[in-house]
């Protein structure tokens, strides 16, 4: 199944999980948006700064680390996703308790071992 995702904490540096998260996302089909801490673009997908709201979005994958996550609880509670997948690292209670009052899924789980293990 195809799932529209939205990579928060994207990075144009090979080495990152996200570069490779998108990489991987985009090479099984999904469609990926992204937002970094600058414009950039990977695979294809190019990247943006701002918070916009996009419509239906399924999956939220998130590679910022708790206190940059910060100045996005509202925006992705806004953006009504099925899930929030926390990557390794990227563990918080306080978001996960806003998304169960929010009937947000969520997972602490690592995209790209979802996508190889076709969990995703």
């Amino acid at each position: 199944m195809i799932k529209k995702t939205l990579v928060i904490g994207a990075s144009t540096n090979p080495s990152r999980y996200s570069y490779k998260a998108i990489q991987k996302l985009t090479s099984y089909g999904h469609p990926v948006l992204a937002i970094g801490n600058k414009e950039g673009e990977v695979s294809g997908v190019k990247f943006i700064t701002e918070k916009v709201i996009f419509e239906e979005i399924d999956t939220v994958t998130l590679y910022l680390n708790k206190k940059n996550q910060e100045n996005f609880y509202d925006y992705i509670i806004a953006l009504n996703p099925k899930r929030v997948l926390f990557n390794p690292g990227t563990e918080n209670e306080e978001l996960q308790n806003l998304l169960i009052k929010n009937n947000i899924a969520f997972e602490e789980a690592c995209t790209l071992v979802l996508l190889s293990t076709e969990q995703y």
